[in-house]
């Protein structure tokens, strides 16, 4: 017998949940038995997980190691909702075989995410960071910097993130490439985005190649040292998708060797970073914790979603956004 509502415990563990809209918390409290969150203020592993999750029902996950070992503990598991786009880092196919639904919250940080990605761009080519602290320190440092206008973004992925990153691009007059597996032309056109069948002219000509596609076996470390060597002398490489899609020792040693001029990286393959990750040693490149989806709207939208979704399953109805 399916088990009520008001009898079920949820899990949250993103870190943001609720916090610029107490009314969510509040209204999941109200309609489940038990939520616990995590206060820890980072995502769990996979062995914490497994002792948090024996007697969950329902779990609103953030960027928490969600792999076989975890799925087995959860006997009660019905639905993981994810708060975000992104499932790479949970093992779907043990999650079918364990009959629990995933779910997650398409384009709801879209918008936030492109601004990230533009805000990156412009610190690269613009020493916003460095000038900042030397003022501080009372320097008062001259500065050589780049302009927009006339350059060429690459855009690696042109699903929700990538065509508003293209949107925001706009007022810069700048020239905008994309490749995509499955361009929308249309709207490439409505922009007049020049969309390449294969990565390379986009690599080539590109002063600035940002990504936006999902982490898949197709895509792991798709950003390798025969991308790198393809792209513009003097390039920069953006990537605020995913970490696992950046081979970061070519990527250090292309910067190094000055083959490119820098990178901006909100996403790292381990997260937090080691503090002996030699791209945190470069000035070229500039990091940021993984804070694209981090705003107002982006958090309170995901938030809805993922609670709409992981309700949904528990009343044993359909989810919206449904991936297994």
């Amino acid at each position: 017998m399916m088990k009520a509502l008001s009898d079920c415990h949820v899990l949250v563990t993103p870190t943001s949940f609720g916090k610029n809209d107490m009314n969510l918390k509040t209204q999941l409290e109200s309609l489940v038995g038990h939520v616990t969150y995590n206060t820890t203020g980072k995502p769990f592993d996979a062995q914490t997980l497994s002792e948090l999750i024996i007697d969950v029902d329902g779990y609103i996950a953030g960027l928490d190691t969600i792999d076989a070992t975890v799925l087995a503990h959860a006997k009660h598991l019905r639905v993981i909702a994810r708060y975000g786009t992104g499932v790479s880092n949970v093992d779907l196919d043990a999650a079918k075989a364990h009959a629990v639904t995933v779910t997650n919250t398409p384009a709801a940080n879209a918008k936030s995410v492109a601004e990230l990605t533009i805000a990156l761009i412009l610190n690269l080519i613009r020493p916003i960071i460095v000038a900042s602290q030397d003022t501080r320190n009372g320097g008062w440092m001259r500065t050589d910097g780049f302009s927009m206008e006339g350059k060429t973004v690459g855009l690696i992925g042109l699903g929700a993130i990538g065509r508003e990153t293209a949107r925001k691009l706009q007022g810069f007059d700048c020239h905008v490439m994309a490749y995509d597996v499955a361009p929308n032309i249309k709207f490439a056109d409505s922009l007049n985005i020049e969309i390449v069948t294969s990565i390379q002219p986009l690599l080539k000509q590109a002063d600035f190649v940002s990504l936006h596609v999902p982490l898949s076996p197709n895509t792991f470390e798709m950003v390798n040292a025969n991308f790198l060597s393809q792209m513009k002398q003097g390039a920069y490489v953006i990537n605020t998708a995913r970490g696992g899609l950046v081979d970061e020792k070519a990527l250090y040693e292309s910067i190094q060797n000055e083959h490119l001029a820098g990178a901006a990286l909100d996403v790292f393959c381990e997260e937090p970073p080691s503090r002996e990750n030699p791209l945190l040693q470069l000035p070229q490149v500039i990091t940021t914790p993984h804070m694209g989806a981090h705003t107002d709207g982006a958090t309170n939208t995901m938030g809805w979603m993922a609670v709409e979704s992981c309700l949904a399953v528990l009343r044993g109805e359909d989810p919206p956004y449904r991936v297994v």
